[in-house]
């Protein structure tokens, strides 16, 4: 794995729903170390699109494939070798993590189902990494605050030595100040590992902060698609996604006290 840089390609991905269209011939490239946001309203798709990557929701069109790796044929959506490289970290830290396991099972479980070894060493390296440490290492998520519930659902997906990160809205069940915890933890780890990001977010700010290109999405289409610097230059195109920019802005806190 090591020097290994991978991103992921979509093309012309449909995912249907008994008739209901979710996401519509839908395509975006991840570059080795790069990183996308998709944004929109919610109901939007762009939460399918990361469940029709990794394999969670079932596609009727389209192919998705890793670039920049150097097996051939490049690992098939789905099987364990394209897990191992693609990992997701959930919106929701409550529901994603087992109640009844402790973060030591949590985080073994991976290494167990794909026959990785030095799994103590593994464990200990990977709480430390999301600054939690050893001492979390027999506490049950009841034990733990929204915020240590996601550096341990981001160490769930570190811990295999992913390539290729997806986001689905990682921090909107967080409060503010650990919000930014979260996503400066999450820009030092690319860094550090050089990872591609792939991230799901309805704030614009989050988005623009951590990825350097955004996919508009509404009802299941690409509406736009733009760098982060021009969202910032307010060089956008799209009604929509001027709509989607009043709406981020209004919510926005002053600073100011009542």
């Amino acid at each position: 794995m090591t020097g290994l840089r991978v991103g992921i390609d979509v093309k012309n991905v449909s995912v249907v729903y008994d008739g209901f269209v979710a996401v519509a011939d839908t395509s975006l490239r991840v570059n080795p170390g790069e990183s996308l946001g998709i944004v929109g309203e919610s109901g939007s798709g762009k939460s399918t699109v990361l469940r029709a990557i990794c394999g969670l929701a079932p596609t009727q069109t389209g192919t998705v494939k890793l670039v920049g790796q150097s097996e051939d044929p490049p690992p098939v959506p789905g099987s364990k070798a394209f897990r191992r490289l693609v990992q997701m970290v959930f919106q929701d830290p409550y529901g994603s993590l087992h109640p009844r396991q402790t973060v030591d099972r949590i985080l073994a479980e991976p290494l167990a189902i794909h026959d990785m070894d030095n799994a103590e060493a593994r464990i200990e390296s990977a709480l430390d990494e999301v600054g939690l440490g050893s001492g979390f290492r027999f506490r049950y998520p009841h034990q733990l605050s929204g915020g240590q519930r996601q550096r341990i659902a981001i160490a769930r997906a570190l811990i295999l030595e992913p390539q290729v990160l997806l986001l689905d809205e990682p921090t909107s069940a967080l409060d503010a100040s650990v919000q930014a915890e979260v996503l400066n933890l999450l820009e030092g780890l690319r860094e550090r590992r050089g990872l591609s990001f792939l991230m799901v977010s309805h704030d614009l700010a989050v988005v623009t902060h951590l990825c350097e290109r955004l996919l508009v999405m509404q009802r299941g289409q690409t509406v736009e698609q733009l760098s982060s610097f021009d969202l910032s230059a307010n060089r956008v195109t799209q009604a929509y996604t001027r709509t989607l920019m009043k709406a981020s802005a209004g919510f926005r806190r002053t600073g100011e006290t009542a």
